[in-house]
């Protein structure tokens, strides 16, 4: 969806091509009809030097909204316990088309959900990596496959997305033990619902949440209540929560990711080499809902509901798919414990207008939440408590017409996890790993294991903040010359104590930068389209780091730099 009114577009890991960097004489002066394959600064997915099998989930072209329907099988001769999962996506496009959308499902668990670059009329491939070890106990039976990435193809729109997805399994044991269980929730008359294990000791849910299809909702950090005059209207302003609730009660929040998809900005050419970060791999919020489990582990259905606050009723272009990671007492079959806190502030949200010549709406807006519970477990009384605080501070600027749009805005989200183990045994309550692993970014709290957690009688803490920040503008001039400037960042740190003791820690800052013009309402060959983007992805932690600059002009990777 265009930002402009009347402007009109004719929106893991990536891997990259591995092609050297062009001489600055190799670059063109202007697009032209083919470019550099799309490539991302993020760090490839690692893989372990062990045995491997490999299966096939999907070998598809998507034409039209027909999902791809096929059957999985875990693999044969590769058991049923491995070190690595690795699933990947080879794609290929060529003509005209737009960002797609698209997800993949196994057993109905949702373990990709991922965009698609726009391609050229000569054609491109791109390639998508992402570890899914923590789905484990889905790939070890027999399941159905499916996968939809939404097409329209005709005599305009002609470019068919031919993608093939690959799992590889590889021998071994997992540097943290995956959840027993992958769950999804249950429709149901009241809505929908989730039965978890009575011996449940760590909860986690995933929700996959994406404002999309073109709407307003793709672009709901610009949209404005009134009495503003705007394209894009809400009631509330920009302000955006995800929220899970647990029979009503509130059991989790989160600032949404602001994704911004291969057409976003109204403009194509900021993203025909890099991808906005996230824009491949589209990565879930994680909820800690272990501070319910002494609810959920009487082994009936619960109501457990996604909500997106801020989103005017009847207005649709939210997708909140949601799976739920269980780890289990291996030594109790059943746990008894009890939610203790459940605690919310006032949600705060302030969006004041300011008429002239610029249109000025400044938002200020804010949420916090504190849970707290306790199981009895074979090891000893563990009591979880997560505390959740939301910060969105914005600037919106726009002229009547909309032909100069802008917007300066940080998103924050800042998490602690803390997990307390009494009574007898040695403990190994709920785990926390030290690094962002295949999320690149996930909180240290929402560790995947269950084991090696705090021992008796002691307190661990996992602290996670995450930064997002979006400062742009697209001008369209008399002369239809529509540029847009833009900087994302997608910035994150945690830290994991023990008696006071640090005992992980890690970094990531994911920026991307892009400076782009075209003219608009003519044909491709007359758009004289110019652009520069640039991206640093750095991640850095106990076991090394990773820093990796590129830049691509007109099309062209003109630089492909390692630090580290």
């Amino acid at each position: 969806m265009s930002m402009l009114a009347g402007a009109t577009l004719l929106a893991s890991t990536l891997v990259g091509a591995g092609t050297p960097a062009a001489r600055a004489a190799d670059v063109p002066a202007e697009f032209g009809t083919d470019w550099h394959d799309p490539v991302t600064a993020a760090p490839p997915v690692g893989r372990p030097h062990t045995p491997s099998c490999q299966v096939t989930l999907a070998d598809v072209r998507f034409r039209d909204f027909t999902p791809y329907r096929g059957a999985y099988a875990p693999p044969d001769g590769c058991g049923d316990r491995w070190s690595k999962v690795v699933l990947r996506l080879d794609g290929k496009v060529k003509g005209r088309q737009y960002d797609r959308l698209g997800y993949l499902r196994v057993g109905g668990v949702e373990v990709l959900r991922t965009s698609t670059p726009e391609p050229s009329p000569d054609g491109i491939e791109w390639h998508v990596e992402k570890d899914v070890t923590h789905y484990s106990d889905t790939f070890r039976r027999a399941r159905d496959v499916e996968m939809l990435i939404g097409n329209v193809v005709d005599d305009m729109y002609t470019g068919v997305i031919d993608v093939h997805v690959t799992l590889t399994f590889y021998a071994g044991r997992p540097a943290a033990p995956a959840p027993d269980r992958v769950l999804t929730l249950a429709d149901t008359s009241d809505g929908t619902t989730l039965t978890t294990p009575r011996n449940s000791e760590r909860i986690v849910a995933e929700v996959y949440a994406t404002g999309s299809g073109g709407g307003c909702e793709e672009f709901w950090y610009l949209t404005v209540a009134d009495p503003a005059s705007y394209s894009c209207k809400a009631d509330q302003g920009p302000y955006r929560e995800v929220q899970i609730t647990v029979d009503g009660r509130l059991a989790g929040i989160a600032a949404p990711y602001p994704n911004v998809w291969t057409g976003g900005w109204s403009n194509p050419f900021l993203w025909y080499v890099l991808p906005a970060p996230r824009a491949f791999d589209v990565r879930p919020i994680e909820y800690d809902l272990t501070p319910f489990a002494g609810l959920l582990d009487d082994g009936r259905p619960h109501r457990v509901e996604v909500s997106v606050v801020g989103v005017p009723a009847g207005r649709s272009g939210w997708s909140t798919p949601v799976n739920v990671l269980v780890w289990q007492d291996a030594r109790r079959a059943r746990l008894s414990g009890a939610l203790t806190t459940d605690r919310a502030t006032g949600l705060t949200n302030s969006s004041v207008h300011t008429p002239g010549p610029q249109n000025r709406v400044r938002t200020e807006a804010g949420h916090r939440l504190a849970v707290s519970g306790y199981l009895d477990t074979s090891h000893g009384r563990v009591t979880t408590t997560v505390t959740r605080t939301l910060a969105d501070n914005s600037v919106h600027r726009w002229t009547d017409d909309e032909t100069t749009d802008g917007l300066d805005a940080t998103w924050t989200d800042d998490e602690t996890v803390t997990v307390t183990v009494g009574g007898s045994g040695s403990g190994s309550g709920s785990g926390f790993r030290s690094g962002p692993g295949s999320g690149q970014g996930r909180g240290a709290g929402h560790g995947r294991g269950a084991g090696h957690g705090p021992g008796h009688g002691t307190v661990r803490t996992a602290h996670t903040h995450r930064t997002y920040t979006m400062n742009g503008a697209t001008t369209l001039g008399a002369d239809g010359r529509l540029r847009t400037v833009l900087t994302l960042g997608d910035r994150a740190s945690a830290t994991v104590r023990e008696g006071g003791r640090r005992i992980g820690w890690w970094r990531l800052d994911d920026t991307y930068s892009g400076d782009a013009a075209y003219t608009t309402d003519v044909p491709r060959d007359q758009r004289h389209a110019i652009g520069t983007s640039t991206e640093r992805y750095r991640l850095l932690g106990p076991d090394g780091c990773h820093d990796r600059s590129l830049t691509a002009v007109q099309g062209v990777l003109t630089q492909d730099r390692s630090r580290c």
